[in-house]
């Protein structure tokens, strides 16, 4: 007995049944006071897009895309906080102030060579400034704004 074929079409997708699913999961949290909401890939990925070719001082490198952080924050109305804390998986925290944001470019990384960034790769997302990028690599800036496996950004 033989299995129904699929039209061809439907069968051409299927093997980006898991990526358009994971994009489809909250990935981030974003808690500003008592409010909370999560953000799946796509609705992270709606802010302007940028792109940055290099290598990450924990090894991944290729070119990532993602979002400015600044144009990501505008849009999800936390601009104005006077500091933002950012929480990776493993609760490793940063934080930074609208002055630290004034003077470097951060991208809000969610692709390595087009595809989500995996968690071996130290994803879903991370927070890189690809203009330090070589001067970290050489120990001449330093990496204490990187982080990766971001789950939550909290504003006050």
């Amino acid at each position: 007995m033989s299995l129904p074929r699929l039209p061809l079409a439907i069968a051409a997708l299927l093997p980006l049944a898991p990526a358009l699913a994971a994009a489809a999961e909250p990935i981030l949290e974003i808690r500003q006071g008592a409010d909370s909401r999560e953000l799946t890939l796509d609705e992270i990925e709606r802010s302007e897009p940028a792109r940055a070719t290099l290598r990450h001082y924990e090894g991944p490198e290729g070119t990532f895309d993602g979002v400015w952080l600044d144009d990501f924050l505008a849009d999800q109305r936390l601009d104005e906080a006077q500091r933002l804390r950012f929480i990776a998986r493993d609760g490793y925290t940063i934080f930074l102030t609208p002055e630290q944001r004034e003077e470097r470019a951060y991208l809000l990384a969610t692709r390595l060579d087009g595809a989500p960034i995996a968690p071996e790769d130290l994803g879903p997302l991370m927070l890189i400034v690809p203009a330090d990028a070589e001067a970290v690599l050489e120990g001449e800036a330093p990496m204490s704004h990187w982080i990766w496996a971001i789950r939550e950004i909290q504003a006050p």
